[in-house]
């Protein structure tokens, strides 16, 4: 088991498929209210498909290499999984990942209210901007997904207006810039890279 990022409330940590497929299928995307939001292609009708699932997301985040993924936002103090958060590419219509990333979020409905999207998200900003380098991360949320919309807020994203571009249906878009202490560390780098090729 692999722990990534930690909150004063919250482990985000490598999804085991064994141990957390029957979890992750009965309190969260067995919900009808807490996949009314997802792609069809992200529901799941049984334990057994959450494993393989959960064990196809290992696989591709191993494949990648590059840090992104998702992970189970784990409560420490039961060390129940409340839910998903994510940091991937974000695919064009047709599926293919685009050069933009974005951070994401899926939370069983008895954790909804409480803060845990808002807490996972900053970690996850923080780990995409200093340990990843983005210059900019994004969230797409369906418009009448308000409870979503009101995450991007706390976490200080900039809404951009609607797109077509990501996944072949209109979402609303958010953005935000690596903060001024990580561009100017990554822009140290990028010049030193420079300056070694002369």
């Amino acid at each position: 088991m692999t722990n990534l990022l930690e909150t004063e409330r919250l482990i985000v940590r490598s999804w085991i498929p064994e141990r957390d497929a029957e979890q992750a299928f009965v309190v969260m995307y067995s919900d009808s209210e807490v996949t009314r939001f997802l792609r069809h292609a992200s529901r799941v009708t049984s334990i057994d498909l959450q494993r393989q699932r959960l064990i196809e997301n290992s696989e591709r985040m191993h494949q990648r290499n590059n840090g992104t993924g998702s992970w189970a936002i784990v409560e420490k103090q039961t060390t129940t999984i409340v839910g998903t958060i994510l940091l991937l590419q974000l695919p064009d219509k047709d599926g293919l990942p685009t050069l933009d990333y974005e951070v994401g979020w899926h939370l069983r409905r008895v954790s909804w209210g409480k803060g845990y999207a808002t807490e996972a998200g900053q970690v996850m900003l923080n780990y995409g901007f200093s340990v990843l380098n983005l210059p900019v991360i994004y969230a797409v949320v369906k418009p009448e997904n308000h409870a979503s919309i009101r995450v991007t807020q706390r976490l200080g994203m900039k809404p951009i207006g609607t797109t077509n571009k990501y996944y072949g249906i209109e979402l609303l878009l958010f953005q935000l810039d690596a903060p001024e202490e990580w561009k100017g560390s990554r822009e140290q780098g990028e010049q030193g890279k420079q300056g070694k090729k002369e």
